[in-house]
């Protein structure tokens, strides 16, 4: 709480952080501090959220071990590595029970990663929604970047420089054996079915 800007009641503070998440002990303390938060949670296929995950860490670290080597304890009987970061996060149904256990699934919010790159405007009017503000942001602060492959964010709409994501952003993922793909859909295929039966939402991830 004292790292938080001081807030006016018709202001709203937002902060994020990507491992909350996933962090075991983050919920009670979230809780503890104001059990009124909204939370928003961007989810993304969780096939290609580690594949780009194991592409940015490869970028910082070029001598680790192949995205196969690091999916499987074993690959010929199909044994996922689920204490590989890049694996566990993808698994949202299992990080999702700890926040049911403090906070309503009414005070939870899930982006599409996917359709925050099709359609960000519409992403975003649905975030405005859930925060209960006016849909300020539209379709007008967004153009599609053909260099990035995603939206980039205009300011405002008379506003100079756009602003889009870092060069970390965006860059061509590395090519994974298809056959690995597949186990790993068959993997993700029962914590997809389970999320998307919590959240009452289907992302189609299949």
């Amino acid at each position: 709480r004292s790292l938080m800007p001081r807030t006016l009641d018709s202001q709203i503070t937002v902060e994020k952080t990507p491992s909350y998440f996933v962090t075991k002990e983050a919920p009670r303390r979230i809780f503890n501090m104001s059990r009124d938060t909204k939370l928003i949670v961007v989810v993304r296929n969780p096939v290609t959220r580690a594949i780009s995950d194991y592409t940015q860490t490869l970028s910082k670290k070029p001598d680790i071990p192949t995205f196969e080597g690091l999916t499987f304890r074993n690959r010929s009987l199909g044994l996922v590595d689920t204490s590989w970061n890049a694996i566990r996060i993808g698994m949202y149904a299992v990080h999702l029970e700890s926040w049911l256990q403090y906070f309503p699934l009414s005070q939870i919010h899930f982006v599409s990663g996917e359709k925050l790159i099709t359609d960000p405007a519409g992403e975003m009017g649905k975030v405005q929604d859930f925060l209960g503000i006016k849909r300020v942001i539209t379709d007008k602060h967004f153009y599609f970047n053909k260099t990035k492959g995603f939206p980039c964010l205009k300011k405002s709409e008379s506003s100079g420089l756009p602003r889009c994501l870092g060069k970390s952003k965006g860059r061509t993922h590395v090519q994974i054996d298809p056959e690995v793909i597949e186990q790993l859909r068959d993997f993700y295929r029962p914590y997809n079915i389970k999320f998307y039966e919590t959240v009452g939402q289907d992302f189609r991830w299949e």
